[in-house]
């Protein structure tokens, strides 16, 4: 049973709405205890297990905190530190507010880049569905009067006949071939993941868009955490697990290392010159030297944050005409296969 539950998650909507629940009846000044059992009595599914450990763990002396760190497919690393840090200070209540707002722009986002890929997506499964049709239905009638009057076939015409004579002949094993490579590519996934998002990341679309991603994260995360009372260094190292890319990665630790050694984070960022905007390190820089480096971060975060969803729109309005372009290339293709050996039909029978 142990084991079912510390495996479970929780959806990003359940989670901002179970966080933000504590930190509204936190703030009204009832205890974690009660607020607990209050909401115990409506929870149910995962919410309620996670719950029932909340008050286990609380009953017997433990902090929030600790109980989260059983649950690591539903709180990241970067959270259990931050409410960690709060339950120190106090300010458990105003940093679950915090914690919430984050997770509620990172859903924000998440949703934006799902509806811009609607689009794209619906195009796709247009292209397949209408590709299909041709190959299972269009093209064995064509290639059986092809046959039968003799006509020469150019080599796409031939191609598109012995895939339409694959998939209709041997569907299992066309699905059995698709099930393999599938397989196949989640394995390679999963041991090359970090290759192959490089590879992803360094598109000409998408590179821009990853990078601005990285510095609203980063800068968003480290205001957070920062502002719950975590030393910079400490900050630093939980910010690399907020990022993508890896050359983002090597410049937090690069950082970290810097400022362990007695310097001022800003100098760190200042190699990475083709990842972070000079504007943004003087406005880091100003906010270390004033003393108010969350405040200044999180004002960069809201300003990358619109950054991000005018190049994300910019991406998908370039996308679209992309892909209609491509779907339009293949299928016209395909039909062109068709129509040429008509033609060259036609011409032999004027011929007679």
């Amino acid at each position: 049973m142990k084991n079912k539950v510390y495996s479970m998650r929780l959806s990003q909507k359940d989670k901002i709405a179970f966080i933000g629940n504590i930190s509204t009846m936190l703030s009204a000044g009832i205890s974690l205890i009660e607020t607990v059992d209050s909401l115990l009595e409506d929870a149910k599914g995962n919410q309620k297990k996670l719950l029932e450990e909340i008050k286990r763990g609380l009953v017997q002396g433990k902090q929030l905190s600790q109980t989260f760190t059983k649950f690591p497919e539903t709180f990241d690393e970067v959270s259990i530190n931050i409410i960690k840090a709060a339950e120190s200070a106090g300010t458990l209540d105003v940093t679950l507010l915090d914690i919430k707002n984050h997770l509620q722009k990172e859903l924000e986002f998440i949703d934006k880049v799902k509806g811009a890929l609607t689009y794209p997506i619906l195009i796709f499964f247009v292209f397949i569905g209408v590709s299909l049709m041709i190959l299972l239905f269009v093209m064995p009638k064509m290639a059986t009067v092809f046959t039968r009057m003799k006509v020469t076939l150019p080599i796409q015409t031939k191609i598109l006949v012995s895939l339409s004579n694959l998939l209709i002949q041997h569907p299992l094993e066309v699905i059995a071939t698709i099930a393999v490579g599938l397989t196949f590519f989640i394995i390679v996934y999963q041991k090359k993941r970090s290759w192959l998002l490089s590879v992803l990341f360094s598109l000409p679309l998408i590179s821009g868009l990853i990078k601005q991603i990285d510095l609203a994260r980063f800068t968003r995360s480290m205001s957070l955490l920062l502002s719950s009372g975590l030393t910079i260094t400490q900050a630093l190292e939980l910010s690399t697990n907020v990022v993508f890319r890896n050359d983002m990665k090597k410049l937090i630790r690069y950082s970290q290392t810097v400022v362990l050694s007695g310097r001022p984070m800003s100098q760190g960022l200042r190699r990475g010159k083709n990842l972070i905007p000079a504007i943004t390190i003087k406005i880091i820089e100003a906010g270390e030297k004033t003393g108010s480096l969350d405040k200044a971060l999180q004002d960069v975060s809201v300003y990358l944050d619109y950054q991000v969803d005018q190049n994300l729109n910019k991406v998908t309005t370039m996308l679209e005409p992309i892909m209609l372009i491509f779907v339009g290339a293949v299928i016209g293709t395909m039909m062109l296969s068709i129509i040429t050996p008509i033609y060259g039909l036609i011409g032999q029978v004027g011929a007679r």
